[in-house]
């Protein structure tokens, strides 16, 4: 579904991305994970041609990005910004934006009722003759949402889709887009910062570091060595429910642990009682 080959991105003389290669299929969802600078964003502003390569190409099904026209690509790639600006209109409005690759002479009674399946499966409805400058910020991420799902495109690209979200509005932003990728047969790559937050919702994983793919695979390429690798962070990676999970190694001092954990605890004792925590749990 979506090809990556060879792609090196340059800005101003610097060199952002380098012989990025890599391939993504149908139904399947991509989290791409690194430190801030590294070329996340700039990666997918790449795939959407927002930004023109320098070298290599990008192709969805099969079709290079830069030989067809901006309204043909909006029908195989949806994008989705980490930041954007909320104007005055409301959110039905908003979203039905995002139907305008598809609409020829004047909205159809279909393009309203992808409008309203958009917005009830991420509970906006309530809000659709609110303003958008006028909500919450994480009610206008998930306008940004919606109005990518209407586009119907073949590719959803996001970035950091959970930002503004509170933990239950991160989950359920992140369930509506793996439920579109299931039910519609698309796929979506999104970067992320919240390693553990991306195992539960992706299938695959792409770390980033200088500028270059580090490592790409399922969850077991998390490993302790790899994370020490990309982020310069000492963790621990335990199996949780059958998946890994990080745990940042912390000084005894920085724990809330119980009464029986002296200040003089042993690192590996902390560790050691926090594994079993999230063993338990």
């Amino acid at each position: 579904m979506l090809n990556v080959d060879s792609l090196s991105f340059s800005y101003g003389g610097k060199q952002v991305l380098r012989d990025v290669s890599f391939d993504i299929g149908e139904n399947m969802v991509v989290s791409v994970l690194g430190p801030n600078g590294v070329g996340k964003t700039t990666l997918l502003k790449c795939i959407c041609d927002h930004h023109r390569q320098t070298t290599g190409s990008v192709k969805v099904d099969g079709v290079d990005v830069r030989s067809i026209g901006r309204r043909e690509l909006a029908k195989k790639i949806a994008y989705v910004p980490q930041k954007a600006t909320a104007s005055h209109t409301t959110v039905f409005d908003s979203i039905l934006i995002g139907r305008r690759p598809h609409i020829e002479w004047s909205v159809t009674k279909h393009d309203k009722e992808v409008v309203w399946d958009a917005m009830t499966s991420l509970g906006l409805q309530d809000l659709s003759l609110s303003y958008t400058d006028a909500i919450s910020g994480g009610e206008f991420q998930k306008v940004q949402i919606a109005r990518a799902m209407v586009q119907e495109p073949s590719i959803i690209i996001l970035d950091e889709p959970t930002n503004n979200l509170d933990i239950s509005n991160q989950h359920m932003s992140m369930h509506m887009i793996v439920d579109a990728v299931r039910s519609r047969g698309i796929s979506a790559i999104m970067t992320m910062h919240d390693i553990n937050l991306a195992v539960h919702y992706s299938d695959r994983f792409m770390f980033i570091k200088d500028g270059t793919v580090y490592a790409y695979g399922d969850s077991s390429i998390i490993t302790e060595e790899l994370i020490k690798e990309v982020y310069g962070l000492d963790v621990d990676v335990i199996d949780h429910k059958g998946m890994p999970y990080v745990i940042p190694r912390t000084s005894p001092a920085m724990v809330n642990g119980p009464s029986h954990m002296h200040d003089h605890a042993h690192p590996h004792d902390v560790r050691d009682h926090i594994h079993q925590v999230y063993r338990d749990s």
